[in-house]
């Protein structure tokens, strides 16, 4: 049984993750454990949901599900530290929790890099200062940004309401034709139902929070494993850490 420990900042769309968990099939658990703050999308409350203590409280929660590996379950609270403030905060996670550990910042990243994606367009739900953090985020990890756009929606509960029509619409109205893929950031937002969808009026890879952090956590706990429901990212191999 791998066990992959999750993070997750108050309540909103959480239940992507038993879905994911259903869909992969027997031998996975995908434990959800929440920490709890201001759910508005600023840069000090953000600053303020991914710190250490914070954190460290989600991997002592996380510690009874016994998780080969813990991802911090919110892309905001990472990106808004940087690229080198997230890293610190990962490596203070997994000392933490004692397991690998990463956040969803980084798992668009990876798994761009997987997909050999290189340049992308963001369909953002965040006001538009927050969402230029993730393009600059993306930009320090070799990913370029076509084109960004920024839905406003303050709060992450405002985005949990999102319908799934609202989430696919969001996401294909802001495609750019060179993009490779098209990302959609926060962890808020229902994204797991609706991956094929997406991808089907596109026509590319869709990478979207929830999916992304799933697929980070398996491949830090080095598991190989491949889906039909969980979007293109799911169709290949998980490459193994390091490689």
């Amino acid at each position: 049984m791998t066990t992959i420990g999750f993070i997750y900042p108050d309540h909103a769309a959480e239940d992507d993750y038993p879905l994911a968990e259903r869909l992969l099939g027997a031998g996975f658990r995908l434990p959800v454990e929440h920490i709890y703050g201001t759910d508005l999308h600023a840069v000090p409350e953000l600053l303020d949901l991914g710190s250490p203590e914070r954190l460290k409280e989600g991997a002592a929660l996380l510690a009874e599900h016994q998780p080969d590996a813990v991802v911090w379950a919110c892309t905001s609270g990472s990106f808004v530290y940087g690229w080198d403030g997230a890293r610190q905060q990962a490596e203070q996670l997994a000392e933490a929790a004692g397991v690998p550990s990463t956040s969803t910042s980084f798992a668009f990243v990876e798994a761009a890099k997987a997909l050999g994606v290189r340049k992308v367009a963001v369909a953002a739900s965040y006001p538009d200062d927050v969402a230029r953090l993730f393009v600059e985020f993306l930009g320090a990890g070799g990913v370029e940004v076509l084109t960004m756009s920024s839905a406003g929606i303050d709060t992450a509960a405002e985005v949990g309401e999102l319908s799934p029509e609202a989430v696919v619409e969001l996401a294909v109205a802001h495609d750019h034709p060179d993009a490779d893929a098209v990302l959609v950031p926060d962890t808020a937002m229902r994204t797991l139902g609706v991956l094929g969808a997406i991808e089907n009026r596109l026509g590319k890879p869709v990478l979207t929070a929830n999916q992304v952090t799933i697929w980070e956590g398996l491949r830090q706990a080095g598991v190989s494993v491949t889906s039909g429901e969980l979007g293109a990212l799911f169709t290949r191999t998980v490459r193994e850490k390091g490689n």
